[in-house]
C-alpha cells in the first residue's frame, strides 16, 4: 500500500509539475491573466458539458431502468439476458456512475477544447457590415454560428448517446425484444425511445435552419476560383429553399415522435421519418443537381454574376485589398535618342536605392568574418531594416544578431550547456546597398563587443530566433560573457526575466518538467538562480497570445539602447461570408520558407486576416508588449475583451520603435496569392479567367518554389520621393512574361502605410518576367563567358543574389548581384552586378554603377559586354596588355588570391582589400584576353 500511495503521490506530482511550472512562467512574464482566463474557461466549459452530458445519459439509463416491465417473457432470449442481469445487480449504482463519469469526462475534455469559439462567442464585437442574401452582421458568422454549431453538434451527441444507452438498458431489462414472442417494445419503452428520437430529429430540424446560413461560408469550385466561397445560383434558387422546407418537415416529424406518448405506436413517426430521408434525397439532393444542369450550365456566366460580384467585394474586404489601386504600365520603354538615355540613367539613381548585399545570401560572410567564435552563430536568412548613416541619412540595412550555438561549445556538459554558455553577444549591421573592397559586406557595426555606428546598447541577447534550450543564470555559476585578447569576461544575469530557483517545489518541478534530476540538487543552482526558457521570439508571444496568429520572420532591431526582436501578428477568422479561403501554410511559402520562418497560425485555413498587433520581445530580460495596431479590427477587439490589459493602445508605441516597423512579409505574400485572382473586379472577366495572374517561381534557385517579397527602398511612378516598399512580381497564366509589379508602402511613419501598387502590363507584353529576365542573363555570349572564366578560377561556384525588379520611366529594370564563392572559401564575395533594361542588351560589371552607365549608353562595356553590339552604342574598353594570354592572366589572379588568403588569415583587412583589388583587375584582363582570343580564332 505505501509503494502505491507513493506511485499515486509522484503521478499526481508529474502532473501538478506542468500545470505549476506554466504558471510561474506566465506569471514571470507577466501575463498571469492570460493562463488564468483560458484555465477557468477550460475548466468552465469542462465542468458545464461534462456535467449536462453526464446527467442525461445517467436519467435516460436510470429512467429505462424505472420503465422495465416487472416480468420478463420466458424465452431463450430473456433467459440470456437474466444471467446478465443478476450478475450487474449488486453493482448498479456503481455502474450507472462510472459509466456517466467516463462519458462526461469524454464530454467535458471535448467541450474545453472549444475556450477559443466561446471567448468570441461571448464577448463577440460587431464588424459593421452585412451579407448580401441574410444581412445579417459578419459577427453572426465568425463568432455566432460556430459556436451554435458546436451546441448543436453537442445536442447530437448527447441525444445519440443518450438513445443507444437508453435502448440498451430496456433490452437488458425486456422492454426490448428481438426474438421473444410478442410485442417487440413495451409501450414504457417505445414512449420513452421515441421521445429521444424527436429529440434527434428536433435537433435535425434545427441543422436544416442553420445550413441555409452556412451556405454564406460554404466553399465549393468554381471555373475561376479553386477556393470559391458563399452562395452561388444554385445555392441561393435550390439549396436554400430546400433547407427551409426539409427544417419544416424535419419540424413536423418530430412532433409526430413526441405524439407517441399518447398513440403508444411506431407507424407515423416511421412513415414521417421515411418521408424526411426522401425529402433530403429529393428536395436537398436531386433538385439542385436539376437546377444546375439545365438552369445554369447553358448560361452559367450569366446565372453566377451577381454572386461572383459578392465575392470577389467580400473576398477583397476580407483580405484588405479592396483599395488596391490598378494602373496601366506600358513597359517597355525605348530611349529614342542619347538625351533619353541621359535621362534614364539620371533616373535610375533616383528611383530605388538597389540593394545588392542580398540577406538571403550573405549570411555565411557574417558567419565568417564575425562569428569570432565557434560558440556563435548568424541566421541563414538576414533580416532588412533602416538605420542613420553618419550623414544622418536613412539607409537600408542588413542586419543579424550574434547568438548562442551550443553545437559550438568546446567542450559538451550541462554545466556548460546550460550555466556557461547562456547568451550571443552583439548586433552586426552591414549597408545594403554597397560592399567593401572584394566584395565583402561594408560593415556599419561589427567586432566582439560590436561597434559601429549604432548608438550604445545592451549587446547580450539571451532570447533570439536561435536560442531554443533553457539556461540558469544569476546564480553561484558565472556565465561566460565573451572573449577578446585579454581573455574571457566573466558576467553574472542582472535581468528580472525567468523564475526563480530558490523554492525547492520549484526545482522540483522543473526537475520533472525538463526531465533533469540535476536541477534538483545540483549546487550550481543557489538562490537568486533563475531559469530562462522558452527563449524564441515568436514562441513567447504566441504563449502570451494563444489567440494570434505569428508571422515567420521576426526581426531584430535597436531601439533606445536594447535590442528588441519584432513580431508581427495577425488576428484571423475562417467565418466571413462569401470571402474565399486561403491555407496559410501554402500561400505563405517561398523559396526561403523554412522551419524556422513558417508561420505559427492557430488555424491554417482563413477567409479574413489583419496585421492587428506589433508585438516586441526585449532580447536581454525576454519582456513582451504587445500593441494595437489595427484599431478598427472587430476581432482583435473581441480578443481585447476577453483579455483585457493585454494588449496596450497604438498610441504607446514610442518614435523610436515606430521608425523600425514594416509592413509584414507574410500578409503581404496572402495579399499577392488573392491578388493573382481578385485583381479583377468585373464578374465576367473573373468568370473567364483570362486575367489571371501567377506568381513566378524564384529564378535565383533550382527549388521551384515562389519567388520572395523583396523590401527595397524605391519610388512608384505616381510617387515623388523613395519608400521603403515590399515588391514583388505577377506573371500571366502559365506564361513567362511579365503581368503586373506590385509594390506596398512598408514605412510604418509613411501616409501610404499599407496602400497596394498594381502597375499592369499590357497584354502578351514582350518584357520578360523573372525567369526569362534570368534566362537573358544566362544566355548572352559575352556574360557566360566571363562567368565560366569566374567559375573556372580556382574550382569557384556562382551564386546569384535577390532578381530586383524596379518599375523606370515606363519600362521595367532588373538588377541582380552575383557572387562568388572560391573553392577554400565558405563565404560568397560580391563580384559582378547583372543589368538589363527593356531591349537593351544586358550587361556584367563590377559595379552597380558601372552597369548602368554601360546599359544606357553613358560608359563602354568593359569584358562582360560584346563589344560588337554595346548598348547605347557606345564604343569597346581598354584592350588587355599586349601579348597578355588567359593563362597569364589567371597566373596573376591565382597569385592575388593567394595573398588575399594570407591577409583575411592574419586579419590584415587592409591588405586583404589590396589583393582582391589585384585579383579584380586579373580577372578582368582574363576575360579580355579570352574575348580577344575567341574573335582572333573566328
Amino acid at each position: 500500500m505505501t509503494v502505491g500511495a507513493l506511485a499515486v503521490l509522484a503521478m499526481l506530482f508529474v502532473m501538478f509539475s506542468g500545470f505549476w511550472t506554466d504558471w510561474l512562467w506566465y506569471r514571470s512574464v507577466h501575463f498571469s491573466s492570460v493562463f488564468t482566463t483560458t484555465l477557468w474557461t477550460k475548466i468552465g466549459l469542462f465542468f458545464a458539458f461534462g456535467i449536462v452530458m453526464a446527467v442525461a445519459v445517467g436519467i435516460n439509463i436510470w429512467l429505462a431502468h424505472r420503465l422495465r416491465p416487472p416480468l420478463a417473457a420466458m424465452s431463450m432470449e430473456q433467459q440470456s439476458l437474466d444471467r446478465y442481469r443478476m450478475s450487474i445487480a449488486p453493482f448498479k449504482k456503481w455502474a450507472l456512475i462510472a459509466i456517466t463519469a467516463v462519458i462526461g469526462l469524454i464530454a467535458g475534455a471535448s467541450a474545453s477544447g472549444e475556450w477559443r469559439t466561446w471567448l468570441q462567442w461571448v464577448n463577440r464585437v460587431p464588424f459593421g457590415t452585412t451579407d448580401p442574401q441574410f444581412h445579417k452582421d459578419v459577427s453572426f458568422y465568425a463568432f455566432d454560428l460556430p459556436w451554435y454549431r458546436f451546441l448543436l453538434s453537442f445536442g447530437f451527441a448527447c441525444a445519440v448517446l443518450s438513445l443507444v444507452a437508453a435502448a440498451l438498458t430496456h433490452y437488458l431489462y425486456g422492454g426490448l425484444r428481438l426474438t421473444s414472442p410478442g410485442s417487440r417494445a413495451t409501450a414504457a419503452a417505445t414512449g420513452h425511445l421515441s421521445v429521444l428520437l424527436g429529440i434527434f430529429v428536433s435537433l435535425k430540424a434545427v441543422a436544416y435552419w442553420l445550413d441555409r446560413y452556412g451556405l454564406a461560408v460554404k466553399s465549393s469550385g468554381l471555373k475561376s476560383a479553386d477556393n470559391w466561397t458563399g452562395l452561388r445560383y444554385v445555392d441561393a434558387n435550390a439549396y436554400l429553399p430546400a433547407k427551409t422546407i426539409l427544417f419544416f418537415i424535419a419540424a413536423i416529424c418530430a412532433v409526430l415522435f413526441f405524439a407517441t406518448l399518447w398513440r403508444r405506436t411506431w407507424q407515423l413517426p416511421v412513415i414521417g421519418f421515411g418521408l424526411m430521408v426522401l425529402s433530403a434525397v429529393l428536395i436537398g439532393g436531386l433538385y439542385p443537381a436539376i437546377v444546375q444542369k439545365f438552369q445554369v450550365q447553358p448560361n452559367e456566366q450569366a446565372k453566377e454574376a451577381p454572386y461572383i460580384e459578392n465575392n470577389i467585394k467580400a473576398t477583397r474586404d476580407a483580405y484588405d485589398i479592396q483599395d488596391a489601386e490598378v494602373t496601366p504600365y506600358k513597359g517597355n520603354n525605348k530611349p529614342a535618342t542619347k538625351e533619353d538615355s541621359q535621362r534614364l540613367r539620371d533616373a535610375a539613381d533616383t528611383t530605388a536605392s538597389m540593394r545588392l548585399l542580398d540577406p538571403n545570401v550573405v549570411s555565411p560572410a557574417f558567419q565568417q568574418q564575425q562569428q569570432v567564435r565557434s560558440y556563435y552563430q548568424f541566421p541563414s536568412t538576414l533580416d532588412v531594416d533602416r538605420y542613420k548613416d553618419k550623414d544622418g541619412k536613412e539607409q537600408d540595412t542588413v542586419i543579424g544578431l550574434r547568438e548562442l550555438n551550443i553545437a559550438g561549445i568546446p567542450e559538451r556538459n550541462w554545466i556548460n550547456d546550460h550555466f556557461k554558455y547562456t547568451h550571443g553577444y552583439g548586433a552586426v549591421t552591414a549597408k545594403g546597398t554597397e560592399t567593401a573592397d572584394g566584395g565583402a559586406p561594408d560593415y556599419t557595426e561589427a567586432n566582439l563587443p560590436s561597434r559601429g555606428q549604432l548608438p550604445p546598447y545592451e549587446q547580450r541577447v539571451y532570447y533570439g530566433e536561435k536560442t531554443t534550450q533553457y539556461s540558469i543564470v544569476g546564480g553561484p555559476q558565472k556565465e561566460l560573457d565573451y572573449s577578446d585578447d585579454s581573455g574571457e569576461k566573466g558576467y553574472r544575469y542582472q535581468g528580472k526575466s525567468g523564475v526563480s530557483l530558490s523554492n525547492p517545489i520549484n526545482r522540483a518541478a522543473y526537475a520533472v518538467a525538463f526531465g533533469e534530476p540535476q536541477i534538483l540538487y545540483s549546487g550550481a543552482i543557489g538562490d537568486k538562480s533563475r531559469i530562462l526558457y522558452n527563449r524564441t521570439p515568436k514562441e513567447r508571444v504566441e504563449s502570451v497570445a494563444p489567440w494570434l496568429t505569428i508571422d515567420g520572420d521576426a526581426y531584430p532591431a535597436v531601439i533606445k539602447g536594447r535590442i528588441q526582436w519584432i513580431v508581427d501578428a495577425y488576428t484571423t477568422s475562417n467565418g466571413y461570408p462569401y470571402a474565399s479561403r486561403t491555407t496559410l501554410g501554402d500561400s505563405t511559402a517561398d523559396s526561403l520558407t523554412n522551419g524556422q520562418r513558417a508561420v505559427v497560425a492557430q488555424q491554417n485555413q482563413v477567409n479574413y486576416i489583419r496585421n492587428s498587433v506589433k508585438a516586441t520581445v526585449d532580447a536581454y530580460d525576454g519582456t513582451v508588449k504587445l500593441y494595437q495596431w489595427d484599431t478598427k479590427d472587430p476581432v482583435l477587439k473581441t480578443w481585447m475583451k476577453a483579455f483585457p490589459g493585454t494588449v496596450e493602445k497604438k498610441s504607446s508605441i514610442s518614435p523610436e520603435l515606430k521608425a523600425h516597423l514594416r509592413y509584414p512579409q507574410d500578409l503581404f505574400k496572402v495579399q499577392r496569392q488573392l491578388l493573382t485572382t481578385y485583381h479583377v473586379t468585373d464578374p465576367g472577366t473573373f468568370y473567364t479567367g483570362s486575367e489571371r495572374w501567377q506568381i513566378p517561381n524564384d529564378p535565383t534557385t533550382k527549388s521551384g518554389n515562389a519567388v520572395p517579397p523583396y523590401y527595397l527602398s524605391m519610388k512608384m511612378p505616381d510617387q515623388k520621393d523613395r519608400a521603403f516598399s515590399l515588391t514583388t512580381t505577377f506573371t500571366p497564366n502559365k506564361k513567362d512574361n511579365l503581368g503586373a509589379f506590385m509594390a506596398i508602402d512598408a514605412d510604418a511613419n509613411s501616409n501610404d502605410y499599407g496602400k497596394i501598387r498594381l502597375l499592369k502590363l499590357p497584354a502578351q507584353t514582350p518584357v520578360p518576367g523573372p525567369q526569362l529576365a534570368q534566362s537573358k542573363f544566362n544566355s548572352d555570349p559575352a556574360i557566360a563567358n566571363e562567368l565560366n572564366i569566374l567559375k573556372k578560377f580556382g574550382d569557384s561556384e556562382i551564386e546569384y543574389g535577390n532578381l530586383l525588379t524596379v518599375p523606370l520611366d515606363g519600362g521595367l529594370l532588373y538588377v541582380e548581384p552575383v557572387y562568388l564563392r572560391g573553392a577554400n572559401t565558405n563565404y560568397p564575395l560580391l563580384k559582378k552586378v547583372l543589368v538589363s533594361y527593356g531591349d537593351n542588351k544586358p550587361v556584367l560589371e563590377n559595379s552597380l554603377k558601372d552597369a548602368l552607365d554601360v546599359v544606357f549608353g553613358k560608359k563602354a562595356p568593359s569584358a562582360g559586354t560584346s563589344p560588337e553590339n554595346p548598348p547605347g552604342g557606345g564604343q569597346t574598353g581598354e584592350q588587355p596588355p599586349a601579348g597578355q594570354t588567359v593563362q597569364q592572366a589567371l597566373s596573376d589572379a591565382e597569385k592575388a588570391y593567394d595573398e588575399g588568403e594570407k591577409a583575411r588569415v592574419a586579419g590584415d583587412w587592409a591588405a586583404y582589400g589590396d589583393a582582391q583589388k589585384k585579383l579584380k583587375a586579373a580577372l578582368d584582363r582574363a576575360a579580355k584576353a579570352s574575348e580577344k582570343g575567341g574573335k582572333s580564332s573566328g
